[in-house]
C-alpha cells in the first residue's frame, strides 16, 4: 500500500477521502484541516490521523496528497505538495484565476507527470463508453456535440461570491467534455447568459442559465446547454452527431424499473445530486491516482486541461459582456 495524506475534510474531501481509505492499494495516514476539530470524525471513520501540512510535507514516506481544500488554497497546497516532492491528486479547479496559473507554469507543467487535476466525468463509466464510439468511427466523422449539465437545483446565494461564476465553477466541466470528445481544439467561442432562476444570484453578479456555442478549425460545433436548476434531478447528457449516425449518453437514475399503468408510466428520479451521479467517477479517479503513484500510468488531465478549461470559461464570460464571438 502507498501512504497518502489529505488536505481538506469538507464535502468533497468527505467523498475523497473515503474513496481512498476503500481502495485497497492506498494507506490513507492523514488529514489535514484549517479547522482539526472538524477534521476528528472523517479521520475517525477512514483511520487517518488530524496532523498539520508540515508534518505531511516532511514526512517522506508520504508519496502523495489529495488536495480537497477549499478552492482558493489549491493552487498553493499543490505547489508546497509538489515543492516536496509528492505526488498531487487535486480537486478541480486548480485555481480560479488564469492569470495565476499561468505565472506558475514553471512549477506545474514541467510536474504533469506528477500533478492529477480530477476532472471527475472524464472518469464516468457512460461518458468512457461514448468517447470510445466516437473514436471507433461507428457514427462516422463527428461533426456536432450536444452537451446538457443541468443542476437539481440553484446553490445558495452566499456560495457564489467564491465560486467564480457559473463559467468556471460549473460550466468548466462542460469545457473539458467538449475539449476531450472533440478531435480538435475550439478556436472560437459564443455565449449567453441570463439569471432564471434565483435573483439573488443576479444580486451577487453572476448568471445561473447559459447557452455556449464552440467552433473549431474544421467548423465543428459544440452547444453546451446550462441551468442551475433542472426542476426534475440531475440532469446530464451528451449526444455526439456524425457522419453516419448519433451516439448519446442518457440521464441515469438510481434504477431503470419501470410501472405502467392506467395513469401512465411511472420511473425512478434522476439522480438527486452530483455525488450520486458520478459516485463510481469519483471512486475511478482514486483508482487512476494509485495506478499513477504506482507507476503504472501517467495523470489523464493535469496543468493543461487545467489552464484551456479556465480559458475557455474566461473567455465565455467575456463573449457574454461584449455581445459577440471570441477567438481564441
Amino acid at each position: 500500500m502507498v501512504k497518502i495524506a489529505q488536505i481538506g475534510a469538507g464535502r468533497m474531501g468527505s467523498v475523497h477521502a473515503r474513496n481512498a481509505a476503500g481502495n485497497a492499494r492506498l494507506e490513507l495516514a492523514y488529514l489535514v484541516d484549517p479547522q482539526p476539530e472538524a477534521a476528528q470524525a472523517l479521520a475517525a471513520e477512514t483511520g487517518a490521523k488530524v496532523v498539520s501540512l508540515d508534518q505531511v510535507l516532511n514526512d517522506p514516506a508520504v508519496r502523495g496528497v489529495i488536495v480537497a481544500s477549499s478552492t482558493a488554497a489549491h493552487l498553493d497546497n499543490t505547489l508546497a505538495c509538489l515543492a516536496a516532492g509528492k505526488a498531487v491528486f487535486c480537486e478541480k479547479p486548480l485555481d480560479l484565476d488564469l492569470a495565476s496559473l499561468r505565472a506558475a507554469e514553471a512549477e506545474l507543467a514541467k510536474s504533469e507527470a506528477s500533478l492529477f487535476v480530477a476532472f471527475n466525468r472524464r472518469f464516468d463509466p457512460h461518458f468512457r463508453a461514448l468517447k470510445a464510439r466516437i473514436e471507433s468511427g461507428v457514427i462516422g466523422e463527428l461533426e456536432a456535440l450536444q452537451i446538457v449539465n443541468h443542476d437539481p437545483a440553484a446553490p445558495p446565494a452566499h456560495f457564489i461570491p467564491t465560486s467564480g461564476g457559473l463559467f468556471k465553477d460549473f460550466t468548466i466541466h462542460d469545457f473539458d467534455m467538449a475539449r476531450w470528445l472533440s478531435p480538435e481544439e475550439p478556436v472560437e467561442i459564443f455565449a449567453w447568459a441570463s439569471c432564471l432562476v434565483d435573483q439573488a444570484i443576479a444580486e451577487a453578479g453572476d448568471t445561473d442559465t447559459a447557452r455556449v456555442m464552440l467552433r473549431d478549425q474544421a467548423g465543428r460545433l459544440t452547444t453546451i446547454c446550462n441551468t442551475r436548476r433542472s426542476g426534475c434531478g440531475y440532469d446530464q447528457r451528451i449526444e455526439a452527431f456524425g457522419s453516419r449516425g448519433m451516439a448519446t449518453a442518457s440521464d441515469l437514475s438510481p434504477d431503470t424499473v419501470q410501472v405502467w399503468t392506467q395513469a401512465g408510466q411511472a420511473a425512478a428520479a434522476l439522480h438527486p445530486n452530483f455525488m450520486s451521479r458520478y459516485a463510481q467517477a469519483y471512486r475511478n479517479e482514486m483508482n487512476h491516482f494509485a495506478d499513477i503513484l504506482a507507476g503504472l500510468a501517467v495523470p489523464e488531465t493535469g496543468y493543461e486541461a487545467s489552464v484551456r478549461s479556465l480559458a475557455l470559461a474566461e473567455a465565455a464570460a467575456l463573449s457574454v459582456k461584449t455581445g459577440g464571438p471570441v477567438r481564441l
